[in-house]
């Protein structure tokens, strides 16, 4: 079904023997890697009558707390029945014996991923605007959780969270940096000195774009199931809300492969998406622009450990040779949206 690259990272033999004993009547199975991912590796798995998704950590230069599948996975069980759409949890393996790292399996949602603006391109004005409001409904209704009733209050320290991701994320550039970025520091410093007051506390998806989302085939505005969890948390909730603004930027193209529904200007702008969150969530939007800035940061971050990984051969699948150039660009349209505050 896929080549031995693309399988790269799971032991199908093992797997097999794992999932007889621990999945009731499921058969043979085959899997393929799912492409459009860049952070932990995904396959869907399927024995011809049942199909799951399993997610595992890249192959190389990880960290826990940015490829955690057990927190995705925990995140999802406590979701699964509550208006906020996910796939159902199947099963956790966190003991690394099987495939040398922890995994997690759900069931696979059939649907439409929008993932670059060829297939946005696809729909009518309208559908554009629908879907993307749908999408913010959705994380307005995410961010309404009651997180103790959830059973997630342990997920995450309310307090204190824009401080400690300013902190998370410059100690992760340290580790995933392969060149010297001035503009990074000064970006850093500039969120520092602007951080404002927590807007509240709330589950916090921490990588909310449109292709993290599964819309129903035939109506895109019906989102079947938010996915990628792995940095879910209990924090700000504006902070969703400026990484998906950041998201919206060319700059990020390049992470994706290039030419990202995410980035498409068909999509409604800044002011639009913060207007329609604010309606459908009821909550004030004060200081977004050091949101959208720290949402830069982290996808800057992000993008650097993406190409870190890529140069060292860890990386499995195709277009991440492009991804290193979006990191510089990331950064300065960081400093700029801090820039439109002053």
């Amino acid at each position: 079904m896929t080549s031995a690259e693309q399988l790269a990272g799971l032991d199908l033999p093992a797997l097999q023997e794992y999932f007889v004993q621990k999945v009731p009547g499921a058969g043979r199975l085959t899997a393929q890697l799912i492409q459009g991912g860049r952070s932990n590796l995904t396959y869907r798995l399927t024995d011809g009558c049942s199909s799951w998704v399993l997610r595992r950590p890249p192959l190389g230069g990880w960290t826990p707390s940015a490829h955690d599948v057990a927190r995705e996975y925990r995140v999802v069980a406590a979701l699964a029945g509550s208006r906020v759409p996910v796939a159902r949890p199947t099963l956790l393996e966190e003991d690394p014996g099987l495939l040398g790292v922890p995994f997690a399996v759900v069931e696979f949602v059939d649907g439409n991923v929008i993932r670059t603006r060829e297939q946005l391109d696809e729909l009518s004005d309208q559908d554009v605007t629908r879907c993307a409001f749908a999408l913010l409904d959705v994380l307005a209704e995410l961010h309404s959780v009651d997180v103790a009733a959830a059973g997630l209050g342990n997920l995450g320290k309310p307090h204190g969270y824009l401080t400690r991701q300013l902190r998370r994320w410059r100690d992760q550039w340290g580790r995933v940096a392969t060149r010297p970025l001035n503009d990074l520091e000064t970006l850093h410093r500039r969120l520092e000195d602007a951080c404002p007051a927590e807007s509240g506390a709330s589950i916090v998806h921490g990588d909310f774009r449109i292709d993290n989302a599964i819309l129903a085939t035939g109506d895109v505005g019906d989102v079947r199931a938010l996915v990628d969890w792995e940095m879910a948390t209990v924090g700000d909730p504006l902070a969703d809300l400026g990484l998906h603004i950041a998201y919206s930027d060319p700059a990020f193209d390049p992470v994706l492969g290039g030419a990202a529904a995410s980035t498409s200007t068909r999509l409604p702008g800044v002011a639009a998406t913060v207007e329609h969150y604010v309606a459908t969530s009821g909550r004030a939007v004060p200081a977004i622009e050091f949101y959208i800035g720290l949402g830069y940061l982290k996808a800057a971050v992000i993008a650097e450990g993406i190409h870190a990984r890529h140069r060292q051969g860890l990386t499995v699948g195709k277009g991440f040779e492009t991804v290193g150039d979006a990191v510089p660009r990331l950064v300065a349209a960081g400093l700029r949206a801090l820039s439109d505050r002053a």
